[in-house]
């Protein structure tokens, strides 16, 4: 999994395509993310009580992973994601980190 939440990304496909937005929620089961004021969907609540007004709430919903591309923080350009294992100071744990294919700067 390529891309987490509160992540910047970049949308390749769709109604928001070219638009950036921050990750909200990742659903790894499902391979979707849904972003922040991206993807929005219109639903229509029926009033529960007497006297409530029905009305239409915005949510955004969740897209495809595959139509996602990370934005990386350090050269803010979108690019790919690799790893990069990195050893830790006592010299007997290692650390696993995304990295940008671009300028090879960890993205964690």
């Amino acid at each position: 999994m390529n891309i987490k939440k509160n992540d910047k990304v970049k949308i390749l496909s769709g109604k928001d395509k070219g638009k950036t937005g921050k990750v909200l929620q990742v659903f790894p089961s499902r391979k979707k993310a849904s972003i922040e004021g991206r993807n929005l969907l219109i639903k229509h609540m029926r009033p529960r009580k007497q006297g409530e007004k029905g009305q239409r709430i915005e949510f955004p919903a969740p897209m495809d992973l595959s139509s996602l591309m990370l934005i990386c923080p350090k050269c803010g350009k979108p690019t790919r994601t690799g790893s990069k294992i990195v050893k830790l100071e006592d010299g007997k744990k290692k650390k696993k980190f995304r990295a940008c294919k671009k300028c090879g700067e960890s993205v964690d």
